[in-house]
């Protein structure tokens, strides 16, 4: 008989895993026109939902909480352990280099002030005028102890961005140098150059600061890669909304500076003479540390980074182009941008609509569709005024993330276009400040304790 040969049977590839719940996902909000709608949340860039894993790594971790660092008890030593896990996990998720410090602040905001308070005396500071504000006043605010804040006025293109750092990093004094820059626009979501200008301010021997708080929801970073001394982000745009961030980088500036708070946990020894300060990162994390606020952090970081950086770059791709695309083609519609339409972004579209202030589209689109935006100026005043066309003051962010649909994107810019073509159907007036249905008949659940 003659042997027949076997086609070995090829094992079945690994499926991929599920894309990070979102919680709230397919949450229905009623409308003023009656009846309700799955909430379209596009207001990620300004605080992103809590995933799924992140209240599960909480709810596991909630009854082992306990005051970290010189506790005793079995709680607390656990708690401990996880504190400092964390910490390993968020410097793997900005791929710090082995020497890097990880300190864990409240946000973006209190990461560049504390790093405002621990350059050294006189640092010359770039900046440019596309800065969120938690990265454009921290230098001149009480405390800070920048000499010179050098603001750079918008560039044409990010090759010209590159070059007006470098440009203006060595016509600086001789002295420290910091060029603090964003890693992706909140208003445009565009990417910015920071591999190229990191290697700007080192040619100029300058130091850069990143504002990451825009791109690591959306992207991989590392501080290894792109030759970045820090970088600054906030869990609520990881979608970890428990009020922790962080601030990671070179050691020797931190180290040399005044503690950010004075108080327990910062300290090695208090006399009645003296005091004797902690290394770090207790240095910078007086008090009693937001233990679950840092275990919410990695947890989230560890979610986004399993779920795979391009998997879900793709997904969010698609979506944006939807979007872009779809209000491209809405008559009286102009999008912000600051570079070529074409240059890569993350899930950012700030725009306009002729003759539909910004207020009463964002309201419109809440209470008539069931669509949160965001309107205003976004906490990057002078960039968006810049960026706005004639006729308007303020415009409307749309952004997108993990809870996001293609439904919802199709939902938006419909009601868009309703709105641009016949206005409102419901009476909208002003309320300090604040654009709202007038009546506004939605029964509002009542959160928390009073």
């Amino acid at each position: 008989m003659t042997a027949v040969a076997e086609t070995p049977i090829a094992a079945p590839a690994p499926a991929a895993p599920p894309l990070p719940a979102v919680v709230g996902a397919g949450l229905r909000v009623p409308l003023v026109t009656g009846g309700g709608a799955e909430y379209a949340d596009f207001d990620h860039a300004a605080s992103a939902p809590c995933l799924a894993a992140v209240r599960d790594t909480l709810d596991a971790a909630l009854p082992y909480y306990a005051s970290v660092h010189r506790g005793a008890g079995f709680t607390s030593q656990v708690s401990t352990a996880a504190y400092e896990r964390a910490r390993r996990t968020v410097a793997r998720f900005v791929g710090a280099r082995d020497n890097d410090a990880v300190v864990f602040v409240r946000g973006t905001t209190d990461a560049f002030n504390l790093l405002a308070r621990s350059v050294p005396d006189g640092c010359t500071v770039v900046v440019f005028a596309a800065e969120h504000h938690a990265a454009l006043l921290p230098w001149q605010h009480r405390g800070s102890r920048a000499g010179r804040v050098v603001r750079l006025p918008l560039p044409d293109s990010p090759a010209d961005a590159v070059a007006a750092a470098r440009a203006a990093l060595r016509a600086a004094p001789e002295g420290p140098r910091l060029l603090c820059v964003t890693a992706a626009s909140n208003v445009t979501g565009e990417v910015w150059p920071v591999a190229e200008l990191a290697a700007a301010a080192h040619d100029a021997g300058a130091r850069i600061a990143v504002d990451a708080a825009q791109l690591v929801p959306h992207r991989a970073f590392s501080l290894a890669a792109t030759g970045a001394d820090y970088v600054a982000f906030s869990g609520h745009k990881v979608y970890a909304p428990f009020g922790s961030g962080a601030l990671a980088g070179r050691t020797d500036w931190l180290r040399a500076a005044a503690p950010y708070l004075a108080g327990g946990g910062a300290t090695g020894n208090v006399t009645d003479d003296d005091v004797r300060w902690n290394d770090l990162p207790a240095r910078h994390e007086a008090g009693s540390p937001n233990v679950l606020g840092a275990v919410a952090l990695a947890a989230a970081c560890a979610e986004l980074t399993r779920a795979g950086w391009d998997r879900l770059h793709t997904r969010e791709q698609a979506l944006l182009d939807r979007l872009r695309a779809g209000l491209a083609a809405v008559p009286g519609v102009h999008e912000l941008r600051l570079w070529d339409a074409r240059h890569p972004r993350v899930g950012i579209v700030s725009f306009v609509v002729d003759g539909v202030p910004a207020g009463l589209l964002a309201a419109a689109l809440s209470a008539e569709y069931g669509i949160g935006v965001r309107d205003g100026l976004f906490c990057a005043h002078p960039f968006t005024r810049r960026l706005l066309p004639a006729g308007h003051d303020q415009a409307v962010r749309a952004s997108l993330g993990l809870g996001t649909t293609t439904e919802h994107v199709d939902r938006l810019v419909g009601a868009v276009a309703e709105l641009a073509a016949r206005g409102p159907q419901w009476r909208y007036a002003e309320d300090d400040g604040r654009t709202v249905p007038v009546p506004d008949p939605r029964a509002f659940p009542v959160v928390g304790a009073e």
